[in-house]
C-alpha cells in the first residue's frame, strides 16, 4: 500500500483490481468513502451503517466492506488546507471505486463545482443515473410504475467543460473581437457580456453512446435514446446525434437498429433481441418522459441535457432524495446521491439517505455483489409501505410516521431479508 498523509489504509483489506477490463473483487475490498458536505455528515453513516448491515447478513460474515475515508470539500480544507487534495485522486485511482456524499458548489464564486473536478480529473466520462419506482412513495403523476430510465450523461464536455471568460475583461473582449471580426458572427450584444465555449467531441461522444448501447444489449433493455438539441445547436448536440447514430450503425452490427431501420424495414416491430437506437429533441423529451413514459428506456445525452432529463426524471418517482448516481470511467467509478448537499439542514439528522443508500446499490451490483444490493432495493420498499419515513415522504403521506435519517436506516437494515 502506498504513504498517504491524511489516509488511513486499513491493514484487513485488500485492493480491488482491474484486469483485461474487468473488475476483480476480492471478498475484504477497501473502499474510499467522501463523507460530503452539509447533510452528507448525516446520510454517509446511514448508508455505511446499512450496507454493512446488508453485506454481514447476505453473506454471513463471508466478505465484508473494509471503509477508508477520504477527503474533498470542507472536510478536505480542514485536513489539507484545499478543497482538492491531490490524494483523494490518488486513492480513487488506486483502490478503483469509491462513494461520496453531496460536495456543496458555491453559485457564481468561489472554486468551481467539486464534483464536475472530480468526473473530469478522473475522466470519469459516464454519469450513469438509474430512475425507477419504488412502491409506497409519493408521486405526482399517475402511473410512476411505468418509470424505469437509464440516463447516460457525458461527464467531460459541453458546458460543463467551464471554458468561459467574464464579462468586463481583457479576455472576453478578446474573444469577442474574434468571434465577430475573424469569424463574422453576429448576435453578441453591446456592453458587458460573458462567453463560453461548448465543446461535444467525437472521441467523447462516442465512447459514453458505445457504453449505453452495452449496458443496454447486457441488460435486455430495449431502446437508447440520443436526447440533443440538434435542430438548433447543429454543428455540437447535431454532431453529438450523428456521431451516436455512426456508433450503432458501424460497430453492433445486427445487434441494433436505427428507428429509420425499425419501421423501413420491421413495421414498427422489431426483431427478438434486437436494440433500437432513437433520438429526440431535448426540450420534446422533457414531455415525453411524462406523456409516453414507457416508450423510453436508456438515454444517452449531452451534459447539460442529462442534467436538465435526470432531475425532471427524478421528480417522477419522488423526489432527487429517491435518485442514485454513478460516474464511471474505465476500471474507475464514483458513486454519489444525485442530490445537493442542503447545508441549512446539515446535522440535523432528518434528510433521507435514499439516495446514497441507492447509490451504494449501485456500488455493489458494479463491483458483482447482488444479492446484497437487492436485498437493500427490497428492504427500502418494505420500510417505504410501512410509511416509516424521512420527513420529505411523511409530509406527502397521509398516516406516515416521521423518523430520523438515523432510525429510517436502522429499519430498513431490519427489513433485510435472507
Amino acid at each position: 500500500m502506498s504513504d498517504y498523509d491524511h489516509v488511513e489504509i486499513p491493514e484487513q483489506g485488500e485492493k480491488i483490481d482491474y484486469r483485461d477490463g474487468k473488475l476483480v473483487v476480492p471478498d475484504n475490498p477497501i473502499i474510499p468513502y467522501i463523507e460530503g458536505d452539509g447533510t452528507g455528515k448525516d446520510i454517509s453513516p446511514v448508508m455505511r451503517d446499512v450496507l454493512n448491515g446488508a453485506v454481514e447478513k447476505v453473506y454471513g460474515g463471508q466478505r465484508e466492506i473494509v471503509w477508508t475515508r477520504i477527503y474533498a470539500g470542507e472536510s478536505a480544507e480542514e485536513v489539507y488546507g484545499t478543497v482538492f487534495p491531490a490524494e483523494t485522486l490518488e486513492a480513487i485511482r488506486k483502490f478503483r471505486i469509491a462513494i461520496k456524499g453531496p460536495l456543496t458548489t458555491p453559485v457564481g464564486a468561489g472554486f468551481r463545482s467539486l464534483n464536475v473536478a472530480l468526473r473530469q480529473q478522473l475522466d470519469l466520462y459516464a454519469c450513469v443515473r438509474p430512475v425507477y419506482y419504488l412502491d409506497g412513495l409519493p408521486s405526482p403523476i399517475c402511473s410512476p410504475e411505468a418509470v424505469d430510465f437509464v440516463i447516460f450523461r457525458e461527464n467531460t464536455e459541453d458546458v460543463y467543460a467551464g471554458i468561459e471568460w467574464e464579462a468586463e475583461t481583457s479576455d472576453a473582449e478578446k474573444v469577442r473581437k474574434f468571434v465577430e471580426t475573424e469569424l463574422g458572427a453576429a448576435g453578441i450584444h453591446e456592453g458587458p457580456v460573458g462567453l463560453g465555449l461548448k465543446p461535444i467531441s467525437e472521441f467523447a461522444t462516442k465512447r459514453l453512446v458505445r457504453r449505453a448501447i452495452d449496458y443496454a444489449l447486457e441488460h435486455d433493455r430495449e431502446s437508447v435514446t440520443l436526447v440533443h438539441k440538434g435542430n438548433i445547436m447543429k454543428f455540437t448536440e447535431g454532431a453529438f446525434c450523428n456521431w451516436g447514430y455512426e456508433v450503432a450503425e458501424q460497430e453492433y452490427g445486427d445487434e441494433v437498429i436505427t428507428e429509420d431501420q425499425l419501421w423501413d424495414n420491421y413495421d414498427g416491430q422489431a426483431p427478438e433481441g434486437t436494440l433500437v437506437v432513437k433520438d429526440r429533441i431535448a426540450d420534446n423529451m422533457l414531455q415525453q418522459i411524462l406523456t409516453r413514459t414507457a416508450s423510453y428506456d436508456v438515454l444517452a445525452l449531452p451534459n447539460l441535457n442529462g442534467d436538465y432529463i435526470s432531475d425532471a426524471a427524478g421528480g417522477m418517482i419522488g423526489g432527487l432524495g429517491i435518485c442514485p448516481g454513478a460516474n464511471f470511467g474505465d476500471g474507475l467509478a464514483l458513486f454519489e446521491p444525485t442530490h445537493g448537499s442542503a447545508p441549512k439542514h446539515a446535522g440535523k439528522d432528518k434528510v433521507n439517505p435514499t439516495a446514497l443508500i441507492l447509490s451504494a446499490c449501485e456500488m455493489l451490483d458494479h463491483m458483482g455483489w447482488v444479492e446484497a444490493s437487492t436485498a437493500i432495493k427490497e428492504a427500502l420498499q418494505e420500510t417505504f409501505k410501512e410509511k416509516y419515513v424521512t420527513y420529505d415522504l411523511a409530509r406527502q403521506l397521509s398516516d406516515a410516521e416521521k423518523v430520523k435519517s438515523s432510525q429510517f436506516g436502522r429499519r430498513v437494515v431490519e427489513n433485510i431479508q435472507v
